[in-house]
C-alpha cells in the first residue's frame, strides 16, 4: 500500500527536519518495517542523513524500533515502523509545553519593568539592569527608557486563552 497523501505524521516529521525528515517519514508509511539502508536506498538519502531523522522520530516516540538479525550477513538491524497513533499525544504535549512558556513568560512580563534605548541591535533591560548600567545602553550608550509593554501583555493573554479554548473544545469532542 503506497501512501501518497500528507497525513499528520508526515507533516510532524516535516516541522521537526524539513524534506529530509519528509523522505524518511513517507518512506515509513510506504513500507512497514524497514530498514535504515531500505529507507536510505527509498529515498535517495545518505545513511547517516537516514539515521539522525530515525534516531529523532524513535526519540520522540513517533516511531518504533525492533532489532533483528538480519540473515544474510549475521549481523543485527533494526526494523522501523511509524506510530501514527502516537502523533495526536505527541501534538498534545507540544501544545501544553507552548502554552506553559506563554504562561511563564506572561509572568515575567508582569513581574518586571523593561528598558531599552530604541535600537534594533541592542536588548531590552530589566529594571535593575538597567539600574546596574545607571540607565544608559551597555552596548550603544544610549539613554535607556521604559517600555510600555501592557500589548504585549495583552496579546500573549490573548494567545494563552486562544490556546486554552482550544484544548478545552478538543477534550469536549
Amino acid at each position: 500500500m503506497k501512501v501518497e497523501y500528507e497525513d499528520s505524521f508526515v507533516k510532524i516529521a516535516s516541522l521537526l527536519g524539513g524534506e529530509d525528515y519528509v523522505k524518511v517519514a513517507r518512506a515509513l508509511l510506504n513500507n512497514e518495517n524497514a530498514t535504515d539502508e531500505e529507507i536510505a536506498s527509498a529515498t535517495g538519502l545518505k545513511i547517516n542523513t537516514v539515521r539522525k531523522a530515525l534516531y529523532d522520530l524513535f526519540g520522540r516516540s513517533l516511531i518504533t524500533g525492533i532489532r533483528v538479525r538480519d540473515l544474510k550477513r549475521g549481523w543485527f538491524v533494526y526494523r522501523w515502523k511509524a506510530q501514527q497513533d502516537q502523533v495526536d499525544g505527541f501534538i498534545e504535549t507540544q501544545k501544553k509545553k507552548a502554552l506553559e512558556r506563554l504562561k511563564q513568560r506572561l509572568e515575567y512580563e508582569k513581574a518586571h519593568e523593561f528598558y531599552f534605548c530604541d535600537t534594533q541591535t541592542c536588548k531590552k533591560l530589566t529594571f535593575e539592569e538597567a539600574m546596574e548600567a545607571f540607565f544608559k545602553c551597555p552596548t550603544c550608550g544610549h539613554n535607556l527608557n521604559l517600555i510600555d509593554n501592557t500589548e504585549f501583555k495583552r496579546a500573549l493573554e490573548w494567545k494563552i486563552s486562544q490556546m486554552e479554548q482550544g484544548s478545552r473544545s478538543e477534550a469536549i469532542t
